[in-house]
C-alpha cells in the first residue's frame, strides 16, 4: 500500500479532501478506517457517494486496514487514509502499519474537549495517542487544506499549555 497522506477528520469525506487533498496527493483511493464508521451502513453510504468519480472509496474496520495493508494486490495502490480520532491512527501504527506524516484536519468540539485551534479540539485520550505518535518521529501537521501553512501540532499543545 502506498500511503500518500494519513489525515484525521471527523467529518470525513467532504469537499476539501474529495478535491484538494485527493488531486494533491494523486490518489486512486480513498480508505476511511474506523470502526463506528464501518459499523453505520447509512455513513458507508455516504462515504462512497462523496468519493471523486475516478476515486474509490472504502470504509473498513482497523482490523481490515492492518489485514489489506499487507496484502500484495493493494502493494501499489496509492491511498489517503481517513481517520477519525487519533487513537486509531496510533493503533494501527502499533500494528505495523507505516506512518511517517499525519495531517490533522478537523476534530470538533463535544463535551469534554478543549479547543486549540478554531477547527481541532482535543481531550486527554487524544493528546495521549499525538504523544505517542510524536515520540516515534511521526509528524503531526495541522492544515484544512495543502495551500495552508503547516503548523505542528505538539508545537500548538505546548504552546497552549497543553501538555
Amino acid at each position: 500500500m502506498d500511503i500518500q497522506l494519513v489525515r484525521i477528520d471527523d467529518r470525513l469525506l467532504h469537499g476539501q479532501v474529495a478535491t484538494t487533498w485527493a488531486k494533491t496527493t494523486r490518489i486512486n483511493r480513498i480508505i476511511v478506517v474506523s470502526d463506528e464508521v464501518a459499523a453505520n451502513p447509512i455513513s458507508k453510504a455516504l462515504v462512497s457517494q462523496a468519493a471523486p468519480p475516478d476515486i474509490k472509496a472504502h470504509v473498513v474496520t482497523l482490523d481490515k486496514l492492518v489485514e489489506v495493508y499487507f496484502h500484495p494486490m493493494f502493494l501499489n495502490v496509492k491511498v489517503l487514509l481517513l481517520f477519525t480520532k487519533p487513537s486509531d491512527v496510533a493503533a494501527v501504527y502499533k500494528r505495523g502499519v507505516y506512518i511517517n506524516t499525519v495531517n490533522i484536519g478537523g476534530m470538533k468540539f463535544t463535551q469534554g474537549k478543549k479547543m486549540i485551534t478554531h477547527f481541532i479540539s482535543v481531550d486527554d485520550s487524544d493528546i495521549e495517542a499525538f504523544k505517542f505518535l510524536d515520540a516515534r518521529g511521526i509528524e503531526l501537521e495541522v492544515r484544512k487544506v495543502p495551500s495552508d501553512r503547516k503548523q505542528l501540532l505538539m508545537d500548538i499543545l505546548k504552546k497552549g499549555n497543553h501538555i
